[in-house]
């Protein structure tokens, strides 16, 4: 019998995998745990619909990161932190407080899609990697003042 697959099943294949197995298999484990559905044309169209519409979700999903990273190219962040002598910061300047400062300037950025090689820890210019989309990076310039 064949089956489409809805998760990815060890020894057997991936989601949205078209797999020949056994009948009783297919009926008393896949069927029954709702692993899979069985090939029929109507559930092999909807599949096939299903991964068009995710692989255009996708591709608009890269376009927007695109263009944020363009529009990120070259941006500075400013952050304004406490710190004592010689520049040395108090703490350190985190991926959070980076994405506060690029919140300010109108770009919404998870604070887990900031890279920092090293922590900052005093007062200067750092190039940051900011990651929008699996594929798509984008370099910016933090400076760090000190305050107080």
């Amino acid at each position: 019998m064949k089956v489409i697959l809805l998760s990815d099943v060890e020894g057997l294949g991936k989601a949205d995998d078209i797999v020949n197995v056994s009948d009783g298999y297919a009926r008393n484990f896949l069927l029954k745990r709702k692993v899979a559905l069985e090939a029929t044309a109507s559930n092999l169209n909807s599949i096939r619909l299903k991964k068009g519409s995710l692989a255009e979700k996708a591709r608009k999903e890269k376009e927007d990161a695109q263009e944020v990273a363009a529009k990120l190219s070259g941006r500075k962040a400013v952050l304004e932190m406490k710190s004592g002598e010689g520049g040395r910061l108090y703490g350190a300047a985190t991926s959070a407080d980076i994405a506060g400062a690029l919140a300010k300037l109108g770009y919404i950025v998870d604070k887990k899609n900031i890279q920092l090689k090293s922590p900052i820890k005093t007062a200067g210019e750092y190039e940051v990697t900011v990651k929008l989309h699996t594929d798509v990076t984008v370099n910016i310039t933090v400076e760090v003042k000190p305050v107080g």
